[in-house]
Order: structure tokens, then C-alpha cells, then sequence
């Protein structure tokens, strides 16, 4: 009785390998009842194959009655249920002996490890990926303070040639280009650290059309767009919400090898207080009914090559925007992906024109340990109006400050690099400078644009934010905002 409801499988075989007894765990695993097994030999009942090699394997039963003693399978094994189900299995098989020691059978004990190898994997990937996570975070912040320097310099020179001259356009595309780096930059740290929003008030119309056709070029799909003219504005981070779309597009794309139809709409709700809702529509392979409750969830994926982290990232963003993500689909005819978001209530800010300059003028500090940044806020800050004063960390910058205000000369503003490698960066240093004067009006810059500090500025001390990498114009805005403005 006690054999018959043990949870590990059980198989008694006798010395010519033939089943004697299987229990209720080896009936379900192996998918052969009692009645139907007794007499077989074990191999029809028990098959198992290497997980790697696809190969089938021995039973350790014909090793047990030929050495006499017990033995275990090698890892990677894999038990073929009677209905073709697959489950990694770990077991040991045992000589049965008489009173006199001689062997009457065998017995043979497996478990089902199926479940405990998918946690192992899991974690292992959650490690890995903490582990690249560190890493890409890391070549992004390098990426954007170098992007700093090419941007950068790019508006100093649109800003600086005649806007009717031959190479003003040029400039301007070369700008766009450092923008779209810059997104590209934006996503991998999103994915990387999984960072809390910077959100603004975002008109969604266009961050659809041109994520969306970023993601589609060299595709055989069609894509169409069919977006409210009255479409509300949403208050989200552009960088995620342009990941969001460029997601849902790739997979759709993925669904569709051999070409189909896209539609992305967008469109203003009000049941339930103001909403507005996104649809990403293929016409696709779409996903069976039995896959829709796991679809979110990470490293699942129903494709050959993936890592099943594009639409659990699609989750996780619009989670974090107060956001909800659906998805409907019909195998055969396509699948659509539904996201509503809330409605923001003030209209998004106005964006400068290409060519607009907010000017200045004051005396403004800045603090970054990269000497290209330095130089390049040296000439943006005098062509703003600004007298810039540059150092490299935050002990100088504190003594800078309090020798400009002794000096009767203070800062109007101060500009400080979050991380300094080495040396006091933007988050001490700010508190120091604000027990020292109060009303002194930081900003932070980073090219880690998806840290806490960088969302939530304020709560550190600091009266506003411009991410990296930044142009004259984004620089201009800032320093307009915090001292003259409400930044902060």
C-alpha cells in the first residue's frame, strides 16, 4: 500500500528485465496503467533518451543484473511518456536479493525533476541577466557621455552656420541621428535596469508613427496607422514608451515571416475616467488559447530563437505607467495587443524649433568628470550667454561655490554629473551645496537616464534634470526653467 502512494515512481522488474509492478507514480509519469505493463519489457514502458543528445539511453536495470550492484542514471536524462510528454528525471535502480543474497529483480525508483531544473534555469538566467544588466547599464552611460560630446557639438555648429546655408540641413540630420543613438541607448537601459519612468507630458501621435516605422524598415509588412486627430496627450517616458511599441511591432513582425498586414491605432476613452488606448493589430500566425495566460511572463516565449523577455518588458513598462496591457488573438488570423494608458491633463510643452536657442545669462558651474562634456558646456553656455566656471568633481565644486559666493560673484546655476568615478558625484554633493546655501538651483545630468535620481530629481534636492546626452537647445530649456522658471 505504501509502494502503490509514494510520490517517487517505482518499477519492480524481474531478471529477464520484463515489469512486474509500476505504482501510481510511475502510471502517471510513464503513462502505462499496472494492467498494461505487467509482462512488458521495460524498455517499452520506460523510455529515455539523453536531453542534449536526443539518443537513447540504456536502463541502469540491465547494469544492475549484470554487476549486481546499484546504480544511477547520468544527468540529462529524459523519460518519453506513452503520450510523447517529456520530463527530466533523476532515478537509481537496486538489485532485490533473497534470503541468500541471489537476485530475484530489480527495483527501479525515478523522480520527476522537470520543475526543479526549469527554477535552476530560471534563476540562472535571472543572474545572468542581473549580470549583463550591470554591464550594458554601464556601456550606456559610456555611450551617452560620449553621444554628449557628438550631440553636442552638433547643435553648437547648427547654432553657429546661417539657417538658409548648405550645411544647416546636413547638421540637422546628423542631429536626428545622435537622437535616435540616443533612444537606442535609452531602451538598453531599460532593459538593463529596469528603471523607474522619466515621464513628461507626451503627445503619442508621432512617437507611434516613428517607432513603430524604425522597427518595420527592411520588413515585408505593411503597416497603417489610424490615430485620433483629438488624440489626449499621456504623461509617460518617450525612451519606454517608444521600447513598448517597438516591442509589440517586432513580434509582430516575427508573426507575420512571409509578409501581412499591420494596423496601429490610437484612440481617446472615457468610460472609466480618461484613458487613452493603443491597439497593435497583425495578421499574423496568432497564439493558441492555451499560450494567452503566459504571454507576459519572462523568458516564455513560442518561438524557436527568443528570449522571451520582449513582451514581459512590454508588461513591465506600462505597468509602470499606471497602464494596462491586453492581448486578444485568433490562431490563423492574427493577434492584437491593447494598451490603455491614463490621459494626461495639462497639453504636452511646447518643443523647441531646431534652431531655437533659449538664451541667458549669469554665471553657471558645471561639474562632470569627462573632459569633452566640459569643454563642449564651456562653448554651449557662452553661446547661450552664460559665464561658465568647469571642474571635475564634487569636493571643487563645493569650494568653487563658496568661494564665488565670498567673492560676492555667485552661481546662478550649477550643473552637476551624477556618478563621478572615484570622487563625489551629483547626489552628495547637492546635499552639501543646499546646507551650505539653501537656494542654490542645481541640475543633475547623467547619462544613466533611468535613475531614481534622474526620475524623481526633486526629492534629492535638485531643481531640475537634463539627461545625456543633451543638445544646446535641451541645455538652453533647463537653465531657462530653474532660473527663471518653476524647474524643480
Amino acid at each position: 500500500m505504501t509502494l502503490r502512494s509514494i510520490g517517487d515512481g517505482v518499477i519492480s522488474v524481474d531478471t529477464g528485465g520484463r515489469v512486474m509492478m509500476l505504482n501510481r507514480a510511475a502510471e502517471q509519469l510513464c503513462g502505462w496503467s499496472q494492467e498494461e505493463a505487467e509482462g512488458r519489457p521495460l524498455g517499452e514502458v520506460f523510455h529515455i533518451i539523453n536531453e542534449k543528445t536526443r539518443a537513447p539511453l540504456a536502463s541502469p536495470v540491465d547494469e544492475v543484473l549484470r554487476t549486481g550492484r546499484t546504480m544511477e542514471l547520468a544527468n540529462h536524462t529524459v523519460l518519453i511518456g506513452r503520450d510523447g510528454t517529456e520530463r527530466v528525471i533523476a532515478d537509481s535502480a537496486a538489485p532485490i536479493r533473497d534470503s541468500a543474497g541471489a537476485i530475484h529483480g530489480v527495483v527501479h525508483v525515478f523522480r520527476d525533476m522537470t520543475q526543479k531544473k526549469e527554477l535552476e534555469e530560471e534563476l540562472f538566467r535571472a543572474r545572468k541577466l542581473e549580470s549583463l544588466g550591470v554591464l550594458a547599464g554601464g556601456i550606456a552611460h559610456d555611450f551617452n557621455n560620449l553621444l554628449t560630446g557628438v550631440m553636442g557639438n552638433i547643435s553648437l555648429a547648427r547654432a553657429m552656420v546661417a539657417a538658409d546655408s548648405e550645411a544647416y540641413p546636413l547638421l540637422e540630420r546628423a542631429q536626428r541621428a545622435s537622437e535616435r543613438a540616443r533612444d537606442l541607448t535609452q531602451q538598453l537601459l531599460t532593459f538593463s535596469r529596469g528603471g523607474a519612468p522619466v515621464k513628461k507630458v507626451t503627445s503619442l501621435a508621432q512617437l507611434l508613427v516613428d517607432s513603430a516605422t524604425f522597427a518595420f524598415r527592411g520588413s515585408n509588412v505593411r503597416c497603417s496607422f489610424a490615430i485620433a486627430e483629438d488624440l489626449w496627450p499621456v504623461e509617460v517616458d518617450p525612451g519606454q514608451m517608444s521600447q513598448v511599441i517597438n516591442n509589440l511591432a517586432i513580434n509582430a513582425d516575427q508573426a507575420m515571416p512571409d509578409g501581412g498586414d499591420i494596423v496601429i491605432r490610437a484612440a481617446n476613452i472615457q468610460g472609466g475616467g480618461r484613458r487613452v488606448r493603443i491597439e497593435v493589430e497583425d495578421t499574423g500566425v496568432g497564439i493558441p488559447g492555451k499560450y494567452l495566460s503566459r504571454i507576459f511572463d519572462p523568458y516564455f516565449t513560442t518561438k524557436d530563437h527568443g528570449s522571451g523577455l520582449g513582451l514581459a518588458t512590454v508588461y513591465s513598462i506600462v505597468r509602470n505607467h499606471d497602464g494596462e496591457v491586453m492581448v486578444s488573438s485568433r490562431p490563423g488570423e492574427g493577434t492584437c495587443f491593447t494598451i490603455e494608458l491614463p490621459a494626461a491633463e495639462a497639453p504636452p510643452a511646447a518643443e523647441p524649433s531646431m534652431g531655437g536657442v533659449l538664451r541667458g545669462s549669469g554665471r553657471v558651474l558645471v561639474m562632470d568628470d569627462d573632459e569633452l562634456i566640459r569643454d563642449m558646456a564651456q562653448v554651449a553656455l557662452r553661446l547661450l550667454g552664460y559665464e561658465a566656471v568647469t571642474c571635475g568633481e564634487g569636493e571643487t565644486a563645493l569650494s568653487l561655490y563658496r568661494e564665488a559666493m565670498a567673492g560676492g560673484e555667485p552661481f546662478a546655476a550649477v550643473i552637476m554629473d551624477l556618478t563621478i568615478p572615484g570622487g563625489m558625484g551629483g547626489k552628495d554633493a547637492v546635499a552639501r551645496l543646499l546646507e551650505y546655501d539653501p537656494a542654490a538651483r542645481v541640475i543633475v545630468s547623467s547619462g544613466y537616464s533611468n535613475d531614481p535620481v534622474m526620475a524623481n530629481h526633486g526629492d534629492y534636492g535638485f531643481r531640475g534634470a537634463v539627461s545625456k546626452p543633451y543638445s544646446i537647445e535641451q541645455l538652453g530649456r533647463a537653465l531657462r526653467e530653474v532660473i527663471h522658471g518653476s524647474g524643480g
